[in-house]
Formats: C-alpha cells, structure tokens, sequence
C-alpha cells in the first residue's frame, strides 16, 4: 500500500467511525494529500461589540488571525498559517482559504472543526495543489473567557491552540 492509499484509507475510516461531522465532508473529486498538525495561538482584539443599540458601548473579543507554525507528521517543521487564512509551505507555494462548513469541536474549550475551500495564492509547490483544507482535533484556541471594556479596547489576546489540518486535492 502506497502513502496515498494510506491516507486515503486513514480519511475514509475516520469519516466512516462517525468522529467527522457530515458537514465536513469534501467533495468527491477529493483525496487526502497530508496530515499537517499545527501548533500556534489565535489571536483576539479587544474592540467595540457591531450592531449594539444606540447608546449602548459594549466590547467584546473579536478574532484577528491565526498564527503557527505546520509540522509534518514526523514533526519537522513544514510551513506556516497566518491571516487570510493562508497556510504556506516552506517552499513559498501558498493557498488561502475560505470557510465553507463548520462543527462545534466535540471537546469543550477548543475552537470550532472547519472545512475550507481553498485556491493557490503563490509558486509551484507542495501546498499549490491544495483544493480543500479539513481543521479538526483542536484544543484551546477560544476567545478569552473574561469580558473586555472600553478600558482594554485594542488589547491582543494571543490564546494557545493546536490542530490538525488535513489537505486534500483534486484526483
């Protein structure tokens, strides 16, 4: 059995146990390329709460970006997740993404399972194939717990997350 099959089969047994929400699944064009587990923070902004009634100033935290870093599963670093959101490979090539499904992480505390459609933003590359990326096995990662005021407005949170980030391209 091939490292592709392996995945393949790996994706196709995690999806059949029912661990992976409905919601997540990818088109059917798609197929498991690698595993990227990712180690970094979300980062949070004080700032004044949208659409509250007049006279009414609540604030809220409010989420900024990602950063971390993208290991490959022997954990040699690979690439990198920043704001877009965009992951990018250590050889520069780099897709950004775009939220097309999301499920509550089935462990509390941790920041939402995702799938994201995404398309090539950079060179040729190992991530440049990438049609869709699946975020699940989060942990930490949600906005600060405590409230924020008008006195910590523009305040960053930098709050610890992990996750595993399955990339998957078109057969």
């Amino acid at each position: 059995m091939n490292k592709h099959s392996a995945l393949a089969g790996l994706a196709a047994a995690l999806v059949a146990s029912g661990s992976l929400a409905h919601d997540l699944k990818v088109d059917a064009g798609e197929s498991l390329a690698m595993i990227v587990p990712a180690k970094g923070v979300q980062i949070y902004e004080c700032r004044q709460a949208k659409g509250q009634e007049a006279g009414y100033h609540g604030y809220q935290w409010t989420f900024v970006a990602p950063e971390a870093d993208l290991f490959d599963t022997r954990g040699m670093k690979i690439g990198r997740h920043y704001a877009g959101p965009q992951w990018e490979g250590a050889d520069g090539s780099k897709v950004l993404g775009a939220v097309k499904a999301r499920t509550d992480a089935p462990v509390a505390g941790a920041i939402p399972w995702l799938l994201l459609g995404t398309h090539s933003v950079g060179p040729e590359g190992a991530f440049s194939h990438v049609s869709s990326i699946r975020r699940v096995n989060t942990a930490g990662g949600l906005a600060p717990g405590e409230p924020c005021s008008a006195a910590q407005a523009g305040k960053l949170a930098r709050v610890p997350y992990t996750a595993d980030y399955y990339f998957f391209s078109r057969d």
